[in-house]
């Protein structure tokens, strides 16, 4: 790799920023998922609302819950992110369907790529501010 393109270190304070922001998701997602595989019984009014059938509750659940570990896994984050973002899609798209609210499945895919982008140099390096350079010409 060049040495232009390397990615920069994170400073400690961006990282554990990154490391708090992505436990939000991590929690609301990984609790949920092993709720919903533990005792599926209180979310299958809401996967009935949402037009789903109750034998869709665990594999669904099983698929979130993978979604989950494999972004815990430092390698294998940026993967995490990205099947979590679809699987976001998918529950905001659900929401959108029933006419309810659908900001929180919205709002977790923005924690779950905000906490990346602060602990990963190589997101950031990948994806970087252009405000400084920008504020300097005007």
């Amino acid at each position: 790799m060049a040495e232009d393109t390397q990615a920069t270190d994170v400073s400690k304070r961006a990282y554990w920023a990154g490391r708090i922001i992505s436990a939000l998701p991590v929690l609301l997602m990984g609790v949920g998922g092993v709720f919903m595989l533990v005792n599926p019984t209180p979310m299958l009014k809401t996967f009935s609302e949402l037009g789903y059938s109750a034998s869709l509750a665990q594999p669904i659940a099983c698929v979130e819950v993978a979604c989950v570990i494999i972004y815990l896994v430092p390698q294998t984050a940026v993967l995490g992110a990205i099947l979590l973002t679809g699987y976001l899609g998918g529950a905001t798209a659900s929401h959108v369907r029933a006419g309810q609210p659908f900001y929180l499945p919205v709002a977790v895919g923005v924690l779950v790529w905000l906490g990346l982008y602060l602990r990963d140099s190589r997101l950031r390096a990948l994806i970087p501010w252009r405000w400084k350079a920008a504020r300097r010409s005007s």
